[in-house]
């Protein structure tokens, strides 16, 4: 991710970055993530399966139903 952030991107796109962590790191992770996209004001793509997960970080969700 700090090498994305260098470059400037227009958008961030995450897949899954949470799925190998344990439940502790993964909460902490989630503010840290949330804390990033408000500060560097720069659209996100985020995938995950995790119903939680997804509403925690989300300002829209889209989906298959």
């Amino acid at each position: 991710m700090g090498r994305a952030i260098v470059r400037e991107p227009a958008v961030f796109l995450f897949d899954e970055p949470l799925s190998n962590l344990d439940a502790k790191l993964r909460v902490q992770m989630r503010l840290e993530l949330q804390h990033l996209h408000r500060r560097l004001r720069t659209t996100s793509l985020y995938v995950t399966h995790d119903q939680v997960e997804a509403m925690t970080l989300a300002q829209r969700v889209d989906g298959d139903e």
